[in-house]
């Protein structure tokens, strides 16, 4: 054989090689990946000629989402019958792209192709039926959910953007999640493409950015929100709610040209204050000066005991599967060459500076105190229940996350956030007959109006029944009382659930 056939020869036998290795690669590896690709026709085809499963809430198992058949290639269409009221929460299943809420980190049980599911699909064959997918029963009050959504959506101070989290201390279970602007999820389920493309495009152009789930993915400076964290710090320290400690109407550290002033004059003109009427009245010079003996170290070690930096929290499952929570920050509390800021640190202690919150922490750190200083993993799968409902594959069994404070530190708390509930700037969450804690909070923004926050827990006989967030984006004045008071009606809706009054 001459040298130019054994060259072509040679080359023939690479490219066969390199067929060889890509057909394996395809089948070895990418087979999986391209039998579940939304844009498979086959497995859309497949998937859609199956209703999808249900997701249930409230103690009916309210079905909020459904299934119409229709006469087209894919069979059966997804609907949201309440629409804006669950769609952060629930989620949306387009034909193609990704799925997301619940809708998207359950997909395999509900479309009926997951593994605890095979059985049904093996009896499929032989029957020539085509079983519903799995069912999802959440941890959702329906009266809750709808309460914070309306109230949210019509709240009293104008504001055009905000979240509710609503979780039950005892659990994690969460009992409301509400995010504002909300938006109707069902053009983006549509089988017609240029539908769910312009819904789509309409919602991602919108300035108020109704896509965002601002409950979990925004952060944002929780104000005087945090000076519970500053509290808790104090308390571990040795201190009592009845230590006194210094305040002022101004606060100006010997390092620095700023000056922290209180809310108003009236607010902790005094020298001195208690620990619990700093709290109450939401004192920002005892705070800032609390936060400067501290130090940053132990500032942000207490936050971090309460929830702040953690990176892998997700909601849905108690083992992981979930949403996605972006970690809330304490900052950089240091000057360019890497010294402690007084200044940086005493406005942290009040909330600002770099501190950022997401609302679902606000949530847990209430939480935290109404359930003895034990946080509670946040979830919203109560089972997953078969296609007839009759049959359970999953069934939640609640997990401490971690220990915040001590049972002593949790029950001075509660102490000091009654306290500022019944005295203090917390008043508009009071409920008759029931015992309820919180904290408001006010955070500037800088050339926008500040934001409003209140976080809270109600109780009935020493046992916690709620802990909720309420954050008004860009509120204003008043934002911090409307909080308190959305919170009220979002706790009074659970106790009316569970049979309350």
């Amino acid at each position: 054989m001459n040298a130019p056939l054994r060259r072509v020869g040679v080359v023939v036998m690479i490219m066969f090689g390199l067929l060889f290795a890509n057909l394996n690669w395809v089948q070895a590896y990418k087979a999986g990946e391209y039998r579940n690709s939304p844009y498979n026709s086959r497995v859309q085809i497949a998937e859609y000629q199956r209703e999808r499963g249900l997701i249930l809430v409230g103690r009916d198992a309210q079905a909020v989402t459904g299934n119409v058949e229709t006469d087209g290639r894919l069979r059966y269409q997804r609907t949201y019958p309440l629409a804006e009221r669950y769609a952060h929460v629930v989620g949306y299943k387009p034909v193609n792209g990704e799925a997301t809420g619940i809708e998207w980190f359950e997909n395999e049980f509900l479309a009926g192709t997951a593994d605890t599911l095979f059985v049904d699909r093996l009896r499929d064959l032989f029957t020539e039926d085509s079983t519903p997918g799995g069912n999802v029963l959440t941890t959702l009050s329906a009266p809750a959910q709808q309460t914070a959504y309306e109230e949210l959506r019509d709240n009293r101070v104008g504001a055009r953007r905000g979240a509710v989290v609503a979780l039950d201390p005892r659990t994690g279970a969460v009992q409301a999640l509400v995010s504002m602007p909300s938006f109707d999820p069902n053009p983006l389920a549509s089988h017609d493409p240029d539908e769910v493309e312009a819904a789509y495009q309409e919602l991602d152009e919108d300035p108020d950015k109704p896509l965002r789930n601002r409950a979990l993915s925004e952060r944002y400076p929780p104000g005087s929100v945090f000076k519970i964290i500053d509290a808790a710090a104090a308390l571990e320290r040795g201190y009592t709610p009845q230590t006194a400690i210094p305040a002022g109407r101004t606060y100006q550290h010997p390092e620095t040209t700023h000056v922290i002033n209180n809310a108003a004059p009236s607010v902790c003109p005094e020298p001195e204050v208690t620990l619990i009427e700093a709290l109450t009245e939401s004192c920002n010079t005892a705070f800032a000066q609390l936060g400067v003996r501290y130090g940053a170290a132990e500032l942000k070690e207490k936050a971090r005991q309460f929830g702040f930096e953690d990176e892998d929290l997700t909601v849905g499952r108690v083992n992981g599967d979930g949403m996605p929570v972006a970690a809330s920050r304490t900052g950089d509390i240091a000057n360019p060459d890497g010294t402690e800021d007084p200044a940086a640190l005493a406005q942290s202690a009040i909330g600002q500076n770099n501190v950022r919150m997401t609302p679902l922490q606000g949530a847990m750190i209430a939480a935290a105190v109404a359930n003895g200083g034990r946080q509670m993993r946040p979830y919203l799968v109560q089972q997953l229940l078969g296609p007839d409902r009759t049959s359970s594959y999953y069934t939640v069994a609640p997990r401490e996350l971690r220990r915040s404070v001590s049972g002593q530190v949790a029950a001075d708390l509660q102490t000091m956030m009654v306290s500022v509930v019944e005295r203090g700037t917390g008043r508009n969450a009071r409920i008759s007959g029931y015992t309820v804690g919180g904290k408001t909070g006010t955070a500037e923004t800088g050339s926008r109006d500040d934001h409003g926050w209140f976080i809270g827990f109600v109780a009935k006989d020493g046992q916690p029944i709620s802990a909720v967030a309420v954050l008004l984006e860009n509120a204003g004045k008043g934002g911090s009382g409307e909080a308190a008071r959305i919170s009220r009606e979002i706790m009074r809706a659970v106790i009316a659930d569970r049979g309350g009054s």
